[in-house]
């Protein structure tokens, strides 16, 4: 994952248990506490928004309280509404708000006829964008300044030194500014919100809809609160377990996109990528020729000389991680082509520094907030160093990114000792679907089908196409489904696969 272009992974806790383990009541029990009061207002283009009292720690529910910020897209056909669909889009760090005015409208995430039966609400979570927000600096400016300074991840084994130092500073800042706030931001307590959510808008049960970090959320609620599902929807899934603490003793000795092989949904989205370029009526830059070789070559050239094109120059780190980037969302490939074919032709250049991506929310201190209590990660610079250099040998281009991609967790200030450790495998009211496609760089197919298989009652669905989640791969057939369930509670069939509606090269 690229600091400017977060496309959504992020991992979160916990160790899976005997489907007997005990959930401590006080981690669980939101019933003791009440339901906020929300009171709807307009906020423009047929949106409502309210803000709802939390507690800040569940442990002491009757002291602090934080505000969440919500968003409500109210149900186009009261008469038939069935309840409030909760839709968190992944990350962390993302400003639900802002997510969902941007993109409740778009039909092959929210058909008309799914909008017709749902209030459908999104909200920031606690440490995000206007709910407790987390911040690691006195200004916007100096945001700005420190993260654009920031590399993605080290290109070389001499950059390393430099790269540790900074995502320790973050760390440290993160921790002078924010303080006591870092031990309350874990998943498990924004479960915690979610059921006072529910109770606050009268529904008996949750329907949920939850997107690449957002399945972890719905995996945490649904085994805190196994009774309250009524339909869960997952899409662009993780592997929980190994996401949160790795299967055995992985949390605490390798990184953890490695452990989950991030890796290999890249390079298989990558080849996917290559592939569609090279077919017949591929409306694609840079096809021609062995497009393997073309890229090995591309690549050779950047690590050689940096490259500008159109005013952004390219060295090896600035190359990959734009393209991993890119490769989560399809709509992209036909830019993305046009970038390499430009590189290719394009004279070199000194490397210079760049206008960095205007910081003006809290995305990538919330992300680090959140995924650094949640997650458990090695915790001494030579861990990431040796697999820098494995991950770079068994996969190339992809493995040694995915290895420094959460750096600020090695070495961060606070814990949340509410986070949710298991089990994952709870008995819930009703079955959930996982939805995947075939080629995921940010939440690969196989992870996916991990973490279904850890939870209780699933149904898998793929979708035969590359990109993360039906947000960015667009399919009729997959969210036909995904409203059918949502709606009714019908599954597709055991096995199930969905076509795209369109290539990504298409003419």
């Amino acid at each position: 994952m690229t600091k400017t272009r977060w496309i959504a992974l992020a991992a979160v806790a916990g160790v899976a248990c005997g489907l007997l383990t005990a959930v401590p009541q006080a981690l669980a029990d939101t019933e003791r506490v009440a339901a906020p009061t929300l009171a709807w207002t307009d906020c423009a283009d047929g949106f409502q928004c309210s803000t709802a009292a939390v507690p800040l720690d569940y442990d002491q529910p009757s002291a602090a309280k934080v505000d969440l910020s919500l968003i409500k897209l109210p149900a186009t056909d009261p008469s038939h509404r069935i309840g409030t669909l909760f839709v968190n889009f992944g990350g962390p760090g993302a400003s639900g708000v802002e997510r969902l005015r941007a993109r409740g409208q778009w039909p092959w995430l929210f058909s008309p006829e799914l909008r017709a039966r749902f209030d459908v609400v999104s909200w920031d979570p606690r440490g995000i964008g206007r709910s407790a927000t987390v911040r690691c600096f006195d200004t916007v400016a100096e945001q700005e300044s420190f993260l654009g300074g920031l590399r993605d991840f080290p290109a070389t084994a001499a950059d390393e030194p430099a790269f540790y130092a900074g995502y320790d500073e973050l760390a440290r800042r993160c921790s002078e500014h924010a303080g006591s706030l870092l031990e309350h931001v874990s998943t498990a307590n924004t479960a915690r919100d979610l059921d006072l959510l529910r109770q606050a808008v009268g529904d008996a049960k949750l329907t949920y809809h939850g997107i690449s970090y957002g399945t972890h959320l719905g995996a945490v609620y649904a085994n805190l609160f196994p009774s309250k599902v009524r339909a869960m929807a997952f899409d662009g899934s993780m592997d929980f377990e190994g996401n949160a603490t790795g299967h055995g003793s992985q949390g605490a000795t390798v990184p953890l996109d490695t452990r989950q092989d991030v890796p290999r949904g890249a390079a298989e989205t990558f080849d996917s990528f290559l592939r569609q370029c090279a077919a017949p009526g591929a409306d694609c830059a840079f096809a021609g020729g062995d497009l393997k070789a073309k890229w090995a070559a591309l690549v050779d050239r950047v690590e050689a000389s940096p490259i500008t094109v159109d005013g952004e120059t390219f060295d090896y780190t600035a190359l990959i991680a734009r393209v991993n980037g890119d490769l989560a969302q399809p709509e992209l490939w036909k830019d993305t082509a046009r970038t390499l074919q430009a590189l290719v032709t394009a004279p070199a250049a000194a490397l210079r520094t760049t206008a960095s991506e205007p910081y003006t929310t809290n995305r990538t201190e919330s992300f680090n907030a959140i995924q650094c209590v949640d997650s458990t990660f090695p915790r001494t610079t030579s861990t990431y160093t040796r697999y820098g250099a494995s991950e770079d040998q068994r996969v190339p281009y992809w493995g040694r990114i995915a290895v420094f991609d959460m750096m600020a967790c090695a070495t961060w200030r606070h814990q949340d000792a509410d986070r949710y450790t298991g089990p994952w495998n709870r008995w819930t009211a009703a079955p959930i679907l996982v939805i995947n496609s075939r080629n995921d760089p940010s939440t690969p197919l196989h992870g996916a089908l991990d973490g279904a298989a850890e939870l209780a009652r699933t149904r898998v669905l793929t979708v035969e196409g590359s990109g993360h989640s039906t947000m960015f791969v667009h399919s009729a057939c997959a969210e036909r489904a995904k409203r059918e369930y949502l709606i009714s509670g019908t599954l597709p069939a055991v096995g199930a696969t969905c076509s795209i509606d369109r290539a990504p090269f298409a003419a």
